[in-house]
């Protein structure tokens, strides 16, 4: 029998952070007790390091096949097609070790997204402009990650579109603006590495996990362990996480944060966080946008505040201490 490499959420173990990293675990055991995550699964450590170890730059024999599987599960899940071009499903693609390594590794988010997907995900939602707002980033992030293509190149674009329309940040930018930064961007990938852009999304998928194991023998994430002392007992490989895609992007009442079930510094019983509307996960951290404290959503979006306070008491109820969290709302709902 062949080594089982691929875990759906609803089977994980969520124990087993060494076979399916910190994240990858969390994923399982929080979607086990009924929270509202996002269907997806995970690819194992042993992956990984079967994959670094063999040298070969392939991945283990029938790895793909097992994921095509999954996949196919979520379209079922969903009712979304990875590679329709009518309701395309988009996917993220995400690291994570058995021991939390912040910004050590990467991941790509809107997967899935080609020339075709691109109309379907218009017609999908009903908003041209988010469509392509969720294109440029994810051209940017899978030519940095996936094709090793320096950020200076797509930012260098972004800002002088920025410059010459007028726009103050990412969010002034229009439906034409980020057409055209879309096309710029396809243009910096084909010029920097002599190939167009991957149309295939099942070849973006099987590059994409290559580039997030790789980097687990990336220099950021050699020199942290070897700086916090991380050796492989501790933590051996990093895990995939093939996650359905959920906005924050898509308009006033979407948006995405990170938070704490209490307090981190005092440990009072209080909701401490930052979050941003209209928003992907990366532009919290990135230092482009100013995000809002969290208690500033009780305000903002009250029905989204006591969504969020609902997840955190099931949290705190099942881990029995205080938890970190990411969160996602799309059109008025938190996951």
């Amino acid at each position: 029998m062949s080594q089982k490499y691929v875990y759906s959420f609803k089977e994980g173990d969520g124990k087993n952070k060494r076979l399916l990293g910190g994240k990858g675990a969390g994923l399982c055991e929080m979607t086990q007790i009924g929270l509202n995550v996002p269907p997806g699964f995970v690819i194992s450590t042993d992956a990984c390091l079967a994959y670094l170890d063999s040298g070969q730059s392939e991945l283990p024999a029938g790895l793909m096949d097992d994921v095509k599987k999954h996949m196919a599960e979520l379209e079922v899940a969903t009712g979304k097609k990875f590679g329709d071009p009518k309701n395309p499903l988009l996917v993220s693609v995400r690291s994570g070790s058995a021991l939390s390594m912040p910004g050590m590794m990467d991941t790509i988010l809107n997967l899935g997204l080609n020339s075709s997907t691109l109309h379907g995900l218009v017609a999908q939602t009903n908003n041209e402009r988010f469509a392509y707002d969720a294109n440029r980033r994810f051209i940017q992030l899978y030519g940095k990650i996936a094709m090793g293509i320096s950020d200076e190149y797509f930012d260098e674009i972004l800002d002088a579109v920025k410059v010459r329309t007028g726009a103050i940040s990412d969010v002034d930018l229009t439906t034409e603006d980020l057409k055209e930064v879309s096309e710029l961007f396809l243009n910096v990938v084909e010029e920097q590495t002599f190939r167009p852009f991957p149309e295939n999304v099942y070849d973006q998928l099987d590059i994409a996990i290559k580039a997030v194991f790789n980097s687990w023998m990336g220099k950021r994430a050699v020199d942290y362990r070897r700086e916090f002392n991380i050796t492989p007992d501790k933590a051996n490989g990093t895990a995939v996480n093939i996650v359905t895609m959920v906005f924050g992007n898509m308009g006033n009442d979407s948006g995405t944060g990170v938070g704490f079930t209490r307090d981190p510094a005092t440990g009072e019983n209080v909701m401490f966080g930052e979050y941003l509307v209209n928003a992907q996960g990366e532009d919290v951290v990135a230092g482009i946008r100013t995000p809002k404290p969290i208690q500033a959503m009780a305000e903002e979006m009250p029905g989204l505040y006591r969504q969020l306070e609902d997840l955190r008491d099931k949290l705190e109820k099942h881990y029995r201490e205080i938890q970190d969290f990411e969160f996602t709302i799309e059109r008025g709902t938190a996951l």
